[in-house]
């Protein structure tokens, strides 16, 4: 039964890193850039959630939708001023700049609400769910349902819609998207928003199994969703949201079995895996570039 709960838990964690996986997969298939700064932009809305329940007393549904917006508005904001004047720049300089809007964020945030964590309001509570001799707390639930539901509807966005469609023409030849008359600059900032917005319910979700908030806890969150787009294959949503399973249930497996203080460097261990034997991912493809 340990073992089964174990699994559960990794799948609880993995879905919270799936949904932050898809931003950074999201964007790099579009702008073939790493935002270091999405990690940061996870704090942010776990900030405004908090806020949002302290100060304005709202329910929590609403403190995620006002976080979204939030989210999706910084996203939008960061690509316009920070990366979009660097398009055409060498691949160093956005990557330089997305760790520069890291640290401004971080330093924003310190300045607003200080460094000292702060606790994060219980908003799901009750009784545990009884699954044969396993209990799975709401909290968890709740947590892989909303982010199962998201990364279905995100990939039915990509494959159905108008924009969807105009992601994946960008993503696969930015020239041709053009000439076919596929405005690229709104494509990429609905691209940042879309991503910036699952970030912050990966926030909130997160901030609700673990509650407390600090200029910080985006740091290692977005590293780890880093880590598990790398593993799945960065740019490909299934890949995506694979690796971040795999990820979180390696990371409580390793917990509950081996070593807490060493799950972390068993996840950059996989990275350093991945990186030698199949450095495109699981589901990615090796593309050979010619010189």
């Amino acid at each position: 039964m340990d073992f089964v709960l174990q699994i559960i838990n990794g799948l609880h964690v993995g879905s919270i890193y799936a949904l932050i996986a898809l931003g950074y997969t999201m964007v790099y298939g579009i702008v073939k850039l790493i935002n270091f700064a999405h990690g940061d932009v996870i704090m942010i809305g776990s900030y405004v959630v908090l806020l949002s329940l302290t100060e304005l007393h709202v329910p929590f549904w609403i403190a995620i939708i006002v976080a979204v917006v939030f989210c999706a508005l910084l996203g939008m904001l960061i690509e316009r001023f920070a990366y979009k004047p660097l398009r055409n720049a060498s691949r160093i300089t956005p990557l330089i700049t997305a760790i520069g809007v890291s640290l401004l964020l971080q330093n924003i945030a310190m300045k607003v609400f200080s460094a000292n964590p702060k606790p994060f309001p219980n908003v799901i509570s009750g009784e545990p769910f009884q699954f044969g001799g396993v209990q799975v707390g709401q909290v968890t639930i709740y947590t892989i349902l909303i982010s199962v539901v998201l990364m279905v509807l995100l990939e039915l966005f990509v494959l159905k819609t108008k924009m969807g469609k105009a992601m994946r023409a960008v993503s696969e030849d930015a020239g041709a998207a053009t000439l076919m008359g596929i405005n690229i600059n709104t494509t990429i900032a609905i691209t940042f928003a879309i991503g910036s917005g699952l970030a912050a319910v990966g926030g909130a979700l997160y901030s609700t199994a673990y509650p407390i908030v600090d200029p910080y806890i985006g740091s290692m969150l977005g590293l780890k969703a880093f880590i598990a787009a790398v593993l799945g294959g960065i740019g490909k949503i299934q890949g995506a949201m694979l690796g971040a399973f795999i990820i979180g249930i390696t990371e409580c497996l390793t917990k509950g079995y081996v070593s807490s203080q060493l799950s972390e460097a068993v996840v950059f261990a996989i990275l350093i895996l991945v990186l030698l034997v199949k450095p495109a991912g699981i589901l990615g493809q090796n593309i050979r570039e010619k010189v």
